[in-house]
């Protein structure tokens, strides 16, 4: 029997999603039993639970990972990634950097709670000033400064090179890709040296707290969003990018923009008015 063909891609049976929610759910436990400080166990002991539980559930997370999107690639080059279909990708890449914001959202909202005027508990117990009185806090026009204008220099190196692979100039596409790369691990770098010689440290109260939590996790955003754009290199070399298929691509161009710009509400909230 003919089936009439349709414009959306069904896709075969695969075991990723499964293995994908064991894989978290091992790592949830094992981040719970690591740094359960001992509750975990029914105890009042402060000691650490094992960190190979939680180890393994991130190795099988990031093996899922790259095997899932391996599959989908492979999809991809089979042509079953229509127009239709690379709309849905897209949807579903915009929903994913909205629960993102709102990850952002929850940091932002919680540094404000305690910095604003208004919160009396909190006020009190931090001497009733902002930052606490004692907290030597890093200079917005350092390193901040330099990090940002490396930031916005990356977004415009990656939209010159999405400029290039619409054109269809494979060179630029790449170099492009190379020099927003060296300019995400140059960032990566300085905030590493930033915190080495921070003077205080993320358990030393209610601002290094909100600090290193919201700064450190855009740090991991730069590292992840710097993968994405180190495999879209390996796949421009490898030619797998044409100018009205690169959905892969503008994926992570989208990732690296929504970067961009949580580092600048950062710099401007964190370093320079959350210092004044």
């Amino acid at each position: 029997m003919k089936f009439e063909k349709h414009n959306y891609h069904l896709v075969d049976p695969s075991p990723w999603p499964f293995v994908g929610s064991i894989a978290t759910l091992i790592m949830a436990f094992g981040a719970i039993i690591y740094f359960g400080d001992g509750m975990a166990f029914g105890t009042e002991e402060t000691t650490r639970g094992p960190m190979a539980p939680m180890l393994v559930g991130l190795g099988l997370v990031i093996l899922t990972m790259i095997l899932w999107w391996r599959d989908v690639i492979k999809e991809s080059h089979k042509g079953f990634h229509n127009q239709i279909v690379q709309i849905g990708l897209k949807y579903g890449m915009v929903l994913f950097i909205a629960s993102e914001v709102c990850f952002f959202v929850a940091f932002f909202w919680a540094f404000f709670d305690v910095s604003l005027p208004g919160q009396y508990e909190w006020r009190s117990a931090i001497g009733g000033i902002w930052p606490p009185e004692g907290v030597e806090t890093m200079h917005a026009w350092g390193i901040p400064l330099i990090n940002t204008i490396i930031l916005l220099t990356s977004g415009a190196t990656l939209t010159w090179a999405h400029h290039g692979l619409r054109e269809n100039n494979r060179k630029q596409l790449i170099v492009g890709l190379i020099v927003t790369l060296i300019l995400g691990f140059t960032f990566t770098y300085l905030q590493a040296y930033e915190y080495h010689e921070a003077k205080f440290g993320f358990t030393e109260g209610i601002y290094s707290s909100t600090f290193y939590m919201a700064t450190g996790f855009h740090g991991f955003h730069v590292l992840v969003g710097s993968t994405f754009l180190l495999v879209c290199l390996i796949r421009s070399i490898q030619g797998h990018f044409s100018p009205d298929h690169h959905v892969g691509f503008e994926a992570a161009a989208w990732y690296w923009h929504f970067v961009d710009v949580v580092w600048i509400f950062l710099f401007t909230a964190v370093y320079w008015w959350g210092t004044m």
